[in-house]
């Protein structure tokens, strides 16, 4: 177990065999390190390490009621882990590897952290698609927990550089493998027996679970925290966030969505797959310029934009 504390010299490398090889010894020694995903860039440690997974929180700033998601290479790794249901096995044939996060119950022996499932007796599991995760993880041979390699609450990163201006110091290395594909991180739901529980929406809409599941899916039920990403304020800029805006006020940074004038615009054409991956470059782009506020244009309530107006109101709450 690595002895080294922050503050770092926090490395940006370019992801490539030399770099891959240095994240994962630094992930066998219990440190953690910021690495892309096909959704947002990930901060992952050791899943199984008490020490590793404590750095994560503290470099995030993270509350401990917040649990993880544990990010793996194969099906054999995720049965290790986590019970499945025959739901359960038919979502990971459906959509894995990708931008689906399951919440199944935990294996007894699973070995992860208790850290990482925040006390709950279910685990967050995900089976990215990205070469850098699926690398790193084997290369490693741990399961990795891997929150948005950012300060807790702020704007998720979706560049290299969104990392470096959030988490710079207090982690060792940066794996830059250029912008994340789909700027959103990823869909979580709960298998039930004949149900999906849709926990936080994301890439793979709800729209595209009923059709190819071919069962329904529901929110959450009450407030309990389940999942990441179900905080009522979160994805956060700096600066206060102001809703359906048409226009902008005095001193403020918009937004925009379609043919509008603006500061940016998350889809002149109005393309929500365009204006997810966009999302959280506009934030970090509004919460670096002079304005004093952020407005953001309205976003449809329907497909992608679920997930869309899921992270901007958190960022404005």
């Amino acid at each position: 177990m690595s002895s080294a504390k922050p503050p770092f010299q926090t490395k940006i490398l370019l992801h490539g065999r030399a770099a891959l090889e240095q994240a994962a010894a630094l992930i066998r020694e219990g440190q953690a390190v910021a690495v892309p995903t096909e959704t947002v860039y990930g901060l992952a440690a050791d899943a199984t390490s008490p020490e590793a997974v404590a750095r994560i929180y503290a470099a995030k700033g993270r509350p401990s009621f917040n649990p993880l998601i544990v990010h793996i290479a194969s099906m054999d790794m995720a049965r290790r882990i986590a019970r499945f249901s025959p739901l359960a096995e038919e979502l990971a044939g459906r959509f894995w590897p990708g931008p689906l996060t399951l919440v199944l119950p935990l294996q007894e022996e699973s070995g992860i952290a208790s850290l990482v499932t925040a006390g709950l007796p279910t685990i967050a599991l995900r089976y990215p698609h990205h070469g850098a995760m699926q690398a790193l993880i084997r290369e490693s041979g741990r399961p990795l927990a891997a929150p948005s390699a950012n300060a807790s609450g702020a704007i998720s990163p979706r560049r290299a550089e969104h990392v470096m201006a959030s988490l710079g110091g207090r982690i060792p290395l940066i794996l830059d493998a250029g912008p994340t594909e789909h700027g959103l991180e990823s869909t979580i739901v709960a298998p039930e027996t004949d149900l999906i529980r849709l926990l936080r929406p994301g890439p793979v809409t709800a729209e595209m679970l009923t059709r190819i599941m071919k069962c329904p899916v529901i929110g959450p039920q009450g407030d309990k925290i389940e999942a990441p990403g179900q905080l009522l304020s979160h994805y956060a800029p700096s600066k206060r966030v102001r809703l359906n805006a048409k226009t902008a006020r005095k001193g403020e940074y918009l937004i925009g969505f379609g043919d509008m004038p603006c500061d940016y615009n998350l889809s002149e054409t109005g393309k929500l797959e365009e204006a997810a991956a966009r999302l959280f470059d506009a934030l970090h782009l509004a919460d670096a310029s002079t304005a004093k506020a952020i407005a953001v244009a309205p976003v449809p309530e329907e497909g992608l934009g679920v997930a869309i107006n899921d992270r901007l109101k958190r960022a404005a709450a």
